[in-house]
């Protein structure tokens, strides 16, 4: 069995927004998934179950869980990973994942990640950046006051995401906030929650999020690591890159 199945626990609703939140740069994605989780009170609606992924489970109060699952109410679905995606399942899993999203009728993809800058220390304004997959989601961003990305790199599984929704037509957008590379970044997915607000009806409280931010840190190191070996393999250091511009 080497093909990714997603098995639903619940009933899923129709016309939701879907959020990934995976395990990244600063592991943005992953602490702003935890803590919309957290404060919305989403459960588990469903799970990825394949031999790709690597041979472990989550326990979650003494149960057993899939790494990768997809919470959700009647708003929002979210996609949340508890372990680094490995290189050479990384495309099987997003496009099977985007895939369910679209067979249930979600209205948009988005996914939470970081912008790595190597003065990040400096920097007590962080700035979140956006991308699209077509002209219409980018002006629709842009009309919200959420910056541009116009030019670099993209690597790991929000560029799969994106490039894969662009190829297929359907509208998805990545928020990408400044943030330390191999790091624990909360400050930088409080900082992410409050422009999704901007783009979507999903709103929560960030004050928690900032005020317990060495607590999560000490408890994302062990995920930062294995992520870190993740990334290096997936060449990320290239996001710090100018691409070459060719009209």
């Amino acid at each position: 069995m080497s093909e990714v199945k997603i098995l639903e626990r619940k009933e899923i609703p129709e016309g939701a927004v879907m959020l990934f939140g995976l395990p990244d740069v600063g592991l943005v994605g992953v602490i702003a998934a935890s803590h919309l989780v957290s404060e919305l009170k989403l459960e588990e609606v469903a799970y990825v179950d394949s031999e790709l992924l690597p041979p472990l489970i989550v326990l979650h109060e003494g149960l057993p869980h899939s790494p990768v699952r997809i919470f959700g109410d009647h708003n929002v679905l979210l996609a949340v990973s508890e372990t680094a995606i490995q290189l050479d399942t990384v495309y099987a899993i997003m496009h099977a994942l985007v895939d369910w999203g679209i067979s249930k009728n979600v209205r948009m993809m988005l996914s939470m990640s970081g912008n790595p800058v190597q003065d990040r220390q400096d920097i007590e304004e962080l700035q979140v950046f956006a991308t699209a997959s077509n002209p219409e989601m980018l002006q629709m961003v842009q009309d919200k006051a959420v910056k541009v990305l116009k030019e670099g790199y993209m690597v790991g599984p929000q560029a799969i995401m994106m490039q894969y929704c662009a190829n297929i037509g359907f509208p998805a957008i990545t928020l990408l906030a400044q943030c330390f590379f191999n790091y624990p970044d909360p400050k930088a997915a409080a900082a992410l929650l409050d422009e999704l607000a901007k783009i979507t009806r999903i709103r929560v409280d960030v004050s928690k999020l900032l005020e317990k931010g060495e607590e999560i840190r000490l408890r994302a190191r062990d995920v930062m690591r294995r992520t870190q070996q993740e990334m290096t393999k997936m060449k990320k250091t290239q996001e710090y890159d100018i691409p070459l511009y060719v009209s």
